[in-house]
């Protein structure tokens, strides 16, 4: 069973950074890619940006120039840095690992921009 624990979110206001910080029990072998998600109630879970076992990045439009994906494989950490924060970005973000095309969730950050 892998585990996934997020931290980092927060309130900050418009225009202000944050990084999300995901620790996951699993080693390197396996990982396909990892990644997070976010969601706003009564909204489904939208994809922000994911990293691949080859460093290949993908982002949201929405995120786009603003938020960047790094990992630590050292660490077992995987990261999200959020500049020029919107009050649309606010959402519960979740982190995400898929293991031999397994995927697995944290229980996610809430992350509340203020206007």
């Amino acid at each position: 069973q892998v585990q996934l624990v997020e931290s980092g979110g927060g309130l900050v206001q418009a225009g202000g950074s944050l990084r999300l910080s995901c620790a996951h029990s699993r080693g390197l072998s396996g990982i396909n890619a990892m990644g997070w998600y976010r969601q706003v109630p009564g909204k489904q879970r939208e994809l922000v940006a994911t990293i691949t076992s080859g460093s290949s990045t993908n982002y949201s439009d929405s995120v786009k120039g603003r938020f960047t994906i790094s990992r630590d494989n050292a660490r077992n950490t995987v990261y999200l840095q959020m500049n020029s924060l919107k009050p649309e970005d606010t959402a519960v973000y979740y982190c995400t690992l898929t293991v031999y095309g397994t995927n697995y969730w944290g229980k996610g950050t809430l992350v509340t921009v203020s206007s």
